[in-house]
């Protein structure tokens, strides 16, 4: 079961409280089939823990990579990840379509907010 949005910002805020870098990776748009609409969320800490699905596949796993970069340098990152339909079962994907998530750094104080 994916976790609920409170769920999401309630790690995001212990982690930051425990003094861990922390970045959020949200689906910004989606075009074609995609697992996981727009809007979906996963929080990433500077461990590469993580909460949530904006994905699945091979896809998740590049966000958390492009979120620890995120977080060590703080610049924000908009991701694009496009699938054909023909190669989508071997990278984890029911069937192909593209997506974008925005990738930033999240401070002390902004999950409390969110």
């Amino acid at each position: 079961m994916l976790e609920r949005d409170e769920d999401i910002l309630r790690a995001a805020q212990e982690w930051l409280e425990a003094g861990q870098g922390v970045a959020l990776a949200t689906v910004v748009e989606t075009w074609g089939s995609a697992p996981r609409p727009a809007g979906s969320s996963l929080v990433i800490n500077d461990k590469g823990t993580f909460l949530g699905s904006v994905s699945g596949g091979c896809v998740e796993g590049a966000v958390v990579l492009e979120a620890l970069d995120v977080i060590a340098n703080g610049r924000p990152r908009l991701l694009e990840f496009g699938v054909a339909d023909e190669t989508a079962l071997g990278v984890g994907l029911s069937c192909g379509g593209t997506i974008r998530i925005f990738v930033e750094k999240i401070e002390a104080g902004e999950a409390e907010r969110a």
